[in-house]
C-alpha cells in the first residue's frame, strides 16, 4: 500500500536528531529487490496480471539472467503459478530454474498469498502456505525458510509459531503501532527472538526483524527537486490513475552529472538506517507496490548507483550488495550477537499514525468475512469426506482426478481470499466481487463432490438428482460430522409443510421439532435432533406426514409461540425475581424483563450463580468527510463519540418447543417503524434423556439480524453484565490462542484503540464466572466498561478520500449481515473445559447434503458405515485430505526426477494422506486437558484401513522432521546461537522446551528447542498447543 504521507518529513527530523548511534565498523547494506504484488486490493487478479504482475516476472528473469550480481525476491505464489501457467516459455521457465539453483532468485513466505494476520482463522493460514509450499517444493524442490509479512496490519503472535513450525528462520514484520515502533527503534530492539506460543515458548520461536519507519518501500523522495529517488520506471500503467501528479513522476536517471546528489541521498538514508539496528548489517528493501514491472530500467540504473557507491566505500564507510532476504539474515546470524525474547503477545492493533486506527477492518465486509469462513468449513469437510471415499476401498464409480479438481478449485479460493486486502474488507468493491464469485465457484464445486460421494454410498438408485423443478415429496438428508468426536446437536433445514415425519437410516423415528420460520413467510424451521460419530454419516428422511409410509405418524412436534407486546426504551428498574419471563432448559435459565422486552439475567446451573446479562444494539457515529476529520473508512474506525441506542421499541416472541425454545427480540428504530432493523434470536436446547448433553446444552445459541443501516453508522450489540471485569477482554488470535487485552486511555481516539481481533472467540471474567462468545466469523470486539463486551457488527460508510472516490473502497451499500454467536456461561474450570471444543462446534457444524425423494420407503446404505474416527477430546483432527502432490517423500529422490525431467510426468499419489492434529489447551490451562495426549494413529484410523506407514513431516508438509534444521540465536536468558537439528537427528528421548516437557525431563544441551522425535511407530504424544503433521500410508487393496 506504499508509505505513509507524513514519512518525508519524519525522516528528515530523524536524520537531523540521530545522536551518533552509528556502529564504527563499516555498515553493509544488503538491497533486496522485490516488488509488492497485492492479490486483489483495487484491481482484480486477472486485471493485475494483464497491467504489471506478468511484465514483472518476464523482465525480471531476464535481467537477472543478464547480469550474475542482480538479486530479486518473490513472495506471493497466486501471481508466480498463473505466469508460470500462462505466460512463461519454456526458456523463461529453465532460466528461472537456473535463477534458482544459483540463489539469484529467491522465494520468500511462499503462501499464494500475503495474509492477513488480524481476521484469519490459523486453519486457513496453514492452508494458503501448504498450497503455496506444495507448488514450489513439487516444481523445484525449493523449501522457503524466511517469511515476508510486510503489509499486513498488525502483527499476530500466531503467525511467527506457523512459520516456525513450517521450517522458517526469520521473520519480516513491518506494520506494527507507530508508538511502539518508535520506542524499538530508539532501543535498538527492531530485531527479537519471538516466542509466539506460551506453551510451545522457545520450542518454535523464531528471530524476527521489523522494518523501521520506510516499511517495505524504498525510502521516498526527500529533496526539494522531487527528482532524486529510487524509481526509475515510473507508476505501472494502471487502468484508473490516482490523480495526484507524485504518482506519474518519473525520477531522473542516474547520470555523471546527477550522481553526487544520488550519493548524498543514499549515505543519508543509510546511517539514518543503522541507528536503529544493533548490528552493522543493514536491509533495504527495494521496491514498492507494482515495481519491477520494467526491470530493466531500474536494474540498470540500480547498477550504476551501487558500483559508484562500492568505488567510494572506504570514503563513505559503506559496502552495498545486491541480496536476497537469505543472504540477510545469514550475516546477521553470522554476527552471533546476544538478542532480548519477546513473549506471545501480539502487535495489535496497528496504528499508523495517531489519527489513523486500524481496527475497522476488523470486521468491514462482513458478508464476505462470513462466506469465506463457511467456504473454509466446508473445504474442510469435503477433505475427509474425500479421504473416507478413498479408503479403505473407494467404490470407483467417482473419477478421484476429476474429485481432486473440484478440491483444488476451494482450496485455490479459499486461499486467495486470505490477502490482507481480501478478507479485511479493504479492497475495490469489484475485487470483494471477484472474490465472491471465486469462493462461491469453489463451494459449488466441492457441494457438487459431496453430492456424488453421498449417492454413490447409497443403495443403487439411479445417478444423483438435484433438488430442482417441482415440489418434492420430500427430502432424503445425508448429514456428515466433519469432526474427529461424537456429535449431538440440531440441524436445521426449511420446509414448506408444517406436518412432518421424520425417520433414520433404519425406519426408526427421529425426534424433530418444526416451527414457523422466522423471516421466510409460508415456511417452517425444522430441527432435528442427532448424534453423529466421527467422521461418520446419518441418513434422514424428510417427509410431509400425508406422504409419509402407512403407520408412520409426525414424528416432528409443532412449536407454539406466545408474543410480549412492544414496549419503548426505558431503564429497567424491576427487581431480581420479580415477574420476570423465564426461558430454561437443563443449563440454563435465561430472565426477560417485560417491562423493557430485554435480557436481564441468566441463572447458571453448575455454579449457582444468577448473572446480570442485558444485551443492546447501539450505534457509532463517524465523519466521511475529509475537511472534518478524522474519517472512518474501511481500514480505520474513528467514531466521534460514544455509541448511542439504535432503538426505541422492542417486541418479543417466544417460541416453545420441545427440543428447543427459541426467544425472537425485535428492535425498531422509531416507535412508529413497520420493519425492525435489528433482531436476536436466542435459542436454548433441551435435551433429552439418553443423549450427550454437555455441548448442546451449555450454550444460548443467538442469531442476529442487522441493517440496514443509516449512512456513516457503525452497530455494535452491546453485553452488559454485573462481572467485576475491570474492563480486561480476552479474544483470540486466529483462533489459535487467546490473548489477554487490558484497557488503556490514550490522549485520542480511545474507543478504537481499545478494539481488537476477534477471529472465534472473546470473553470477560471475574474470579467466579467467565461469559464468553463464541463467532461464527471474524469481528472487532472490545470491553469498554467494567463487565461489559461489544462486538462491531455491521458498517455502513461513505466518504469522499481519494481511495475512495477513485477506486470505488468503499462500504456505502444497503447489506444486511446475520451473524451468528454462541454464549457461554458458567465458572472458570467449565468454560476453559467447554470454549475449545464449543468453538470447533460452531465452526465445522455437520453438513447436510439433501436428495429428493421420489417414493415412499425410505433410503438406506447400500453397506454398514466404515468404524467411526474418535480422538481424545483434547486433541483436534486439523486436517485429514488427500493433497494429491505428485513428489517424492524422500528429497534426494525427488531433487533427482526434477533433474531429469521426470517430476511433471508424475500423476497425482492418492495414497498419501496428510494427517494433521492439534492439541487445543495450553499448559497449565486445565487440570486434565493441558496433559500431553498419546495416541495410537493405527488404533484410530483403523476405519479408513491397516495404517503402514507413519512420516511426521514440517508444517507444510515439505520437510521431513528427521532432516529439519532450524536456526537457533542467542538470547539474553541462554546463550545458545548455533543452528541445531530438528528432532529427529537428536538422542534424547523428548524434545527440550516445550512448557509440558520441562518439568523432569533430562535434555542433551544440543536438542534445545527442537522438535518432538519423530515416531517410530504409530504411538505419537502430543503436548499443549502443538501442531503435528504426518504422511500416512494405508495397506492398498
Amino acid at each position: 500500500m506504499g508509505l505513509p504521507r507524513w514519512l518525508p518529513l519524519f525522516a528528515q527530523l530523524v536524520v537531523l536528531q540521530l545522536p551518533g548511534t552509528w556502529a564504527e565498523d563499516t555498515i553493509r547494506v544488503f538491497v533486496v529487490p522485490h516488488s509488492h504484488m497485492d492479490v486483489g486490493w483495487l484491481y482484480t487478479v486477472q486485471e493485475n496480471m494483464q497491467i504489471y504482475a506478468a511484465s514483472v516476472y518476464t523482465s525480471v528473469v531476464r535481467e537477472l539472467s543478464l547480469k550474475e550480481h542482480r538479486r530479486f525476491i518473490a513472495v506471493e505464489q497466486e501471481y508466480f503459478r498463473l505466469w508460470w501457467d500462462q505466460f512463461a516459455s519454456r526458456t523463461q521457465k529453465l532460466q528461472v530454474r537456473e535463477l534458482l539453483a544459483h540463489g539469484r532468485l529467491e522465494f520468500v513466505s511462499g503462501g499464494q498469498v500475503m495474509h492477513d494476520e488480524a481476521v484469519t482463522h490459523f486453519d486457513d493460514q496453514i492452508l494458503q502456505l501448504t498450497e503455496g509450499h506444495g507448488f514450489l517444493y513439487e516444481t523445484f524442490g525449493i523449501r522457503p525458510q524466511f517469511s515476508w509479512q510486510v503489509d499486513s496490519f498488525g502483527a499476530s503472535a500466531t503467525t511467527p509459531t506457523l512459520f516456525a513450525l513450517a521450517g522458517f528462520n526469520a521473520h519480516v514484520i513491518s506494520r506494527i503501532d507507530y508508538e511502539i515502533k518508535e520506542t524499538l527503534m530508539h532501543a535498538q530492539e527492531m530485531q527479537f527472538v519471538w516466542r509466539g506460543s506460551q506453551s510451545l515458548a522457545e520450542q518454535q520461536e523464531i528471530f524476527t526483524h521489523v522494518l523501521d519507519f520506510y516499511g517495505y518501500c524504498s525510502p521516498p523522495n526527500l529533496s526539494l527537486s522531487r527528482r532524486v529517488g529510487y524509481s526509475w520506471e515510473g507508476e505501472a500503467p494502471l487502468l484508473t490513475q490516482f490523480q495526484n501528479e507524485e504518482h506519474n513522476d518519473l525520477n531522473d536517471p542516474v547520470t555523471v552529472r546527477n550522481i553526487g546528489m544520488y550519493v548524498e541521498r543514499f549515505v543519508m538514508d543509510v546511517k539514518s538506517r543503522a541507528g536503529w539496528y544493533r548490528t552493522p548489517h543493514i536491509l533495504w528493501p527495494w521496491g514498492c507496490d507494482r515495481t519491477f514491472f520494467n526491470a530493466g530500467v531500474q536494474f540498470a540504473n540500480m547498477d550504476l548507483l551501487l558500483r559508484f557507491l562500492n568505488t567510494e566505500a572506504s570514503q563513505l564507510g559503506i559496502t552495498v550488495e545486491y541480496a536476497t532476504l537469505g543472504a540477510y539474515f545469514r550475516a546477521v546470524h553470522a554476527h552471533n550477537a546476544t538478542w532480548h525474547t519477546h513473549g506471545h503477545q501480539d502487535f495489535l492493533p496497528y496504528s499508523s499514525e495517531e489519527s489513523q486506527v486500524w481496527t475497522g477492518f476488523y470486521t468491514s465486509r462482513g458478508p464476505l468475512k462470513g462466506l469465506a469462513r463457511r467456504a473454509s468449513a466446508l473445504l474442510y469437510a469435503g477433505e475427509s469426506m474425500f479421504t473416507r471415499y478413498m479408503w479403505p476401498s473407494p467404490q470407483r464409480r467417482l473419477d478421484p482426478h476429476w474429485a481432486l479438481k473440484q478440491l483444488q478449485r476451494l482450496r485455490w479460493a479459499v486461499s486467495e481470499v486470505q490477502h490482507h486486502d481480501g478478507i479485511t474488507g479493504t479492497e475495490a468493491v469489484k475485487v470483494r466481487d471477484m472474490f465472491v464469485r471465486h469462493l462461491k465457484a469453489g463451494m459449488q464445486a466441492v457441494l457438487r463432490l459431496m453430492a456424488a460421494i453421498v449417492l454413490d454410498q447409497l443403495a443403487p438408485q439411479g445417478k444423483p438428482t438435484l433438488l430442482a423443478g417441482s415440489e418434492p415429496k420430500g427430502y432424503s438428508a445425508s448429514v456428515y460430522n466433519p469432526l474427529a468426536w461424537t456429535v449431538t446437536t440440531l440441524i436445521n433445514l426449511t420446509v414448506s409443510f408444517p406436518s412432518v415425519t421424520v425417520t433414520d437410516e433404519s425406519g426408526h423415528p427421529v425426534k424433530a421439532q418444526v416451527q414457523r420460520s422466522k423471516e421466510i413467510p409460508h415456511k417452517y424451521d425444522l430441527y432435528v435432533l442427532t448424534t453423529i460419530p466421527g467422521l461418520s454419516y446419518r441418513y434422514y428422511s424428510i417427509r410431509p406426514t400425508e406422504q409419509a409410509p402407512e403407520g408412520k405418524q409426525a414424528t416432528a412436534t409443532m412449536a407454539f409461540a406466545s408474543k410480549l407486546d412492544r414496549k419503548p426504551r426505558k431503564p429497567s428498574t424491576r427487581p431480581w425475581g420479580k415477574k420476570l419471563v423465564s426461558v430454561k432448559n437443563d443449563c440454563y435459565t435465561v430472565f426477560l424483563d417485560p417491562d423493557t422486552n430485554l435480557m436481564h439475567s441468566i441463572w447458571e446451573r453448575q455454579s449457582n450463580r444468577t448473572v446480570s446479562v442485558t444485551q443492546a444494539f447501539l450505534e457509532y457515529t463517524v465523519s466521511g468527510d475529509k475537511n472534518d476529520p478524522p474519517v472512518s473508512d474501511n481500514y480505520v474506525f474513528l467514531p466521534k463519540g460514544p455509541a448511542d441506542p439504535a432503538w426505541e421499541a422492542v417486541r418479543v416472541e417466544i417460541v416453545l418447543g420441545r427440543l428447543l425454545t427459541e426467544i425472537r427480540q425485535f428492535f425498531y428504530r422509531t416507535l412508529a417503524a413497520k420493519e425492525h432493523t435489528y433482531a436476536i434470536y436466542s435459542r436454548l436446547a433441551h435435551v433429552p434423556l439418553g443423549f450427550d448433553r454437555e455441548l448442546l446444552c451449555h450454550r444460548l445459541e443467538q442469531e442476529l439480524r442487522v441493517g440496514p443501516l443509516q449512512v456513516n453508522r457503525e452497530a455494535v450489540l452491546r453485553t452488559s453484565t454485573h462481572l467485576q471485569s475491570l474492563r480486561v477482554l480476552h479474544s483470540d488470535s486466529n483462533a489459535f490462542q487467546m490473548q489477554r487485552r487490558l484497557h488503556r486511555d490514550y490522549p485520542a481516539h480511545t474507543i478504537s484503540r481499545n478494539y481488537y481481533p476477534m477471529v472465534q472467540s472473546a470473553y470477560i471474567e471475574d474470579s467466579r464466572t467467565r461469559l464468553v462468545l463464541l463467532s461464527e466469523q471474524a469481528h472487532g470486539v472490545s470491553s469498554q466498561g467494567d463487565g461489559e463486551v461489544e462486538v462491531l457488527l455491521h458498517r455502513r460508510l461513505w466518504n469522499n478520500l481519494d481511495l475512495s472516490q477513485i477506486f470505488n473502497v468503499t462500504l456505502r451499500d444497503s447489506s444486511i449481515v446475520r451473524p451468528v454467536f454462541w454464549l457461554l456461561l458458567g465458572p472458570l474450570p467449565l468454560t476453559t473445559r467447554l470454549r475449545p471444543q464449543s468453538g470447533l462446534a460452531l465452526q465445522h457444524r455437520p453438513v447436510v447434503v439433501l436428495g429428493r425423494l421420489t417414493g415412499k420407503g425410505p433410503r438406506r446404505p447400500a453397506a454398514r458405515q466404515p468404524e467411526a474416527v474418535t480422538l481424545p477430546p483434547s486433541l483436534h483432527l486439523q486436517i485429514l485430505s488427500i493433497p494429491g502432490w505428485t513428489y517424492s517423500s524422500n528429497h534426494t529422490q525427488h531433487l533427482q526426477k526434477l533433474q531429469k525431467g521426470e517430476a511433471g510426468k508424475a500423476k497425482p499419489d492418492l495414497h498419501r494422506v496428510l494427517l494433521r492434529l492439534h492439541h487445543l489447551y495450553e499448559v497449565r490451562e486445565h487440570q486434565v486437558l493441558s496433559q500431553p495426549v498419546t495416541v495410537d494413529l493405527k488404533a484410530v484410523l483403523r476405519g479408513l484401513g491397516t495404517l503402514v506407514a507413519v512420516e511426521e513431516r514440517s508444517l507444510t508438509g515439505t520437510w521431513s522432521v528427521n532432516s529439519l534444521r532450524r536456526w537457533r540465536w542467542r538470547t539474553r536468558n541462554k546463550g545458545f546461537a548455533h543452528a541445531v537439528p530438528s528432532a529427529g537427528t537428536c538422542l534424547a528421548r523428548l524434545p527440550a522446551s516445550p512448557a509440558w516437557a520441562r518439568q523432569g525431563q533430562s535434555l542433551c544441551s544440543r536438542c534445545r528447542g527442537s522438535r518432538p522425535s519423530a515416531p517410530h511407530g504409530p504411538v505419537v504424544t502430543i503436548g499443549p498447543k502443538e501442531i503435528r503433521t504426518f504422511f500416512v500410508h494405508f495397506q492398498r487393496p
